[in-house]
C-alpha cells in the first residue's frame, strides 16, 4: 500500500516535469485512485492532459465475467467523472489484459481507442473481435472494428525494468539502472524513426516508479533526444484520431 501511496507524490513531480517542457501526455487512472487521491486526479486534468479509463480497482478483466467487466468499466467512468468531471474515450486493461468481451464493450460505451495490445509496436491499427483459437490449428482473425489500437509494449514499460516484487511464486529483480532502461528506449525510438514512418511511440510509465529522482532525470535526458529527432508529443487521444484521419 505504501508503495503506491509513493504515487500520490510521483505525480506531482510528474507534472511539474510535463509543464517545465510543455508536454501532454495520457494518464490512465483506476477509478479506484481517483477517489482516494482526488486533488492529484484533478490536477492531471487542470494541468490539460488526458485522462484515460484504466479499471476500478485494477481488475484483470480475464477473472471477471461479462456482467462483472461491464459493471467495473461503469464504476470506473463514474468515478472519474465525479471526481474529476472526465468522460474518457481511451482504454487501457489492467495487466494489459483484454477479455474475449473487452472490445465489444468498449464499442457499446463510446470508446475511440484502447491500449493494451501487443500486435505491433509502432503502428496503429483497428481491433477485432470475433477471434476464434483452435490450438490443434491456425488462428481464425475476427472482423475490425471502429476501435483504434495503440500498441504497447512490456519493453517499453517502467515496472518491469524497475519494480522490486516479491511473491509466492517468483520474485521480479527490477531494480535495473536507469542507464540501461534509457538506452534501450533510446534504441527503440532511433529504430521507429528510421524505419517506421509516422510511428507512434508509446512508453508506458507509472507515477511510483518513473517518480523517483534518477529515473526523472533520465526521462528528462530521453525528452531532450526525442525533441531533437523532432518528434511531437501527444496525447494517446490525438494520436489515435491523428490515426484515423490518414497522417
Amino acid at each position: 500500500i505504501s508503495r503506491g501511496e509513493f504515487g500520490a507524490v510521483g505525480v506531482m513531480r510528474i507534472l511539474r516535469l510535463l509543464e517545465r517542457e510543455a508536454i501532454p501526455v495520457t494518464f490512465f487512472v483506476t477509478g479506484h485512485t481517483a477517489e482516494t487521491y482526488p486533488a492529484q486526479t484533478r490536477a492531471i486534468a487542470e494541468a490539460g492532459h488526458e485522462i484515460g479509463h484504466h479499471g476500478y480497482l485494477h481488475e484483470n478483466p480475464i477473472d471477471l465475467s461479462p456482467e462483472e467487466e461491464e459493471r467495473v468499466m461503469l464504476r470506473g467512468l463514474a468515478a472519474l467523472d465525479a471526481v474529476a468531471g472526465v468522460r474518457p474515450i481511451g482504454y487501457r486493461s489492467p495487466s494489459w489484459d483484454n477479455s474475449a468481451h473487452t472490445i465489444d464493450l468498449l464499442l457499446d460505451h463510446g470508446f475511440r481507442y484502447e491500449s493494451s495490445l501487443m500486435a505491433d509496436d509502432f503502428t496503429p491499427y483497428w481491433c477485432r473481435t470475433g477471434d476464434a483459437i483452435d490450438p490443434d490449428g491456425p488462428y481464425r482473425f475476427g472482423q475490425t472494428v471502429d476501435l483504434v489500437e495503440l500498441p504497447v509494449s512490456w519493453l517499453l514499460d517502467d515496472f518491469p525494468h524497475f519494480e522490486y516484487i516479491r511473491l509466492p511464486n517468483r520474485v521480479s529483480p527490477g531494480l535495473s539502472a536507469a542507464s540501461k532502461v534509457e538506452e534501450i528506449w533510446r534504441d527503440e525510438f532511433d529504430f521507429m524513426v528510421r524505419e517506421i514512418p509516422n510511428g507512434v511511440f508509446t512508453l508506458t510509465m507509472h507515477p511510483q516508479v518513473i517518480g523517483r529522482g534518477h529515473r526523472l532525470l533520465m526521462l528528462e535526458r530521453l525528452i531532450a533526444h526525442f525533441r531533437s529527432a523532432g518528434a511531437r508529443f501527444t496525447t494517446l487521444a490525438t494520436a489515435a484520431d491523428d490515426f484515423r484521419a490518414g497522417s
